[in-house]
């Protein structure tokens, strides 16, 4: 008798969820019904930003259902990347992901509210992009050798900006490779640091090429050398820091993350729709013309993309000497 109490249980528990079953497969088909959401981990006016609204207007059009962008700015990516986390994984909230929050932040803190593989959910690579070493227009020195010739005559009083904990690597990265003596200042977001470039608060900095482009445009700012590994399509006359530091490539990228365990099907069909967006000639001019380069990874290489990744930035962390936080 007792052996058979727990059985009939089970088998009365398992006639009891069957029902459910036909509705919950009903409701992955008719995916979505509401308003989707897309947390960018940065503020307003950045790359990941104007990548979340891109992507946005498409998916708009596509699922016919409005696509909300939810600025979480903070904390190197990760206030923005955990609200992700917490989120219900039903397939109505996606993570624009970058290199900070699922790569380099695991070296850059000591504790992170999130784990950047067991949490989420990979819906594919949209494509990378460099940053680009910029200064003021009214600084005299405009190449890099000029700029570390500059440093070195003035050890601790050049100073540089970053706005993410990644952000941070690739003038650390300069400072150990060139053997200068410069500070880093810690902005809230990108848009805070062009001011005071212009303003000669601070005297260089790394941008990513989709944020620093309007101030790029309008001349305020000089870019001065880019850490690509080869020359842009948008800048070919901008060299290498490569050129002047051998070796010196840093490159990040974005791609569309979810909660962990959101509904396979619903991954999918995002997927699908993301390689169609990073093939759409409008999107991709879009973003081209913002200074990435495009290229979708569908979840299973973007997963295996990422492993690699996460050593890269390990590697250029230990390099650069910065501490976890």
């Amino acid at each position: 008798m007792t052996s058979i109490a727990p059985k009939r249980r089970a088998l009365l528990a398992a006639l009891a969820a069957t029902p459910f079953l036909p509705s919950i497969a009903r409701a992955q088909a008719e995916w979505p019904t509401r308003p989707v959401r897309i947390i960018v981990p940065s503020a307003a006016g950045g790359a990941a930003d104007f990548v979340g609204r891109t992507l946005g207007r498409f998916l708009e059009a596509h699922l016919r259902q409005p696509v909300v962008v939810d600025n979480r700015a903070g904390a190197g990516g990760v206030l923005g990347t955990e609200a992700a986390k917490q989120a219900a994984p039903d397939g109505y909230t996606f993570l624009i992901s970058t290199n900070s929050t699922h790569a380099a932040n695991e070296f850059l803190f000591r504790r992170l509210p999130y784990d950047p593989v067991r949490d989420y959910a990979h819906v594919g690579l949209l494509g990378t992009y460099p940053t680009i070493a910029v200064v003021s227009a009214d600084t005299p020195f405009k190449t890099i050798p000029a700029l570390v010739a500059h440093a070195r005559a003035n050890p601790g009083r050049v100073f540089f900006g970053y706005y993410s904990s990644s952000s941070q690597v690739p003038s650390a990265l300069l400072q150990a490779r060139a053997e200068i003596d410069v500070t880093g200042v810690s902005y809230r977001n990108i848009t805070q640091i062009v001011p005071d470039l212009i303003g000669g608060q601070i005297q260089f900095a790394f941008l990513d090429a989709l944020s620093a482009a309007p101030a790029l445009q309008s001349g305020r700012i000089a870019p001065i050398a880019v850490s690509a590994a080869r020359r842009t399509v948008q800048q070919p006359d901008l060299p290498l820091v490569s050129e002047s530091i051998p070796g010196f490539v840093v490159e990040g990228w974005f791609g569309l993350t979810a909660p962990a365990n959101t509904p396979r099907p619903i991954l999918d069909r995002m997927g699908a729709l993301l390689r169609e967006a990073v093939g759409d000639q409008a999107v991709s001019a879009a973003l081209v013309r913002q200074g990435l380069t495009p290229g979708f990874l569908p979840a299973e290489e973007m997963d295996r993309f990422l492993v690699a990744d996460r050593e890269r930035w390990r590697d250029w962390v230990r390099i650069a000497g910065i501490q976890p936080e």
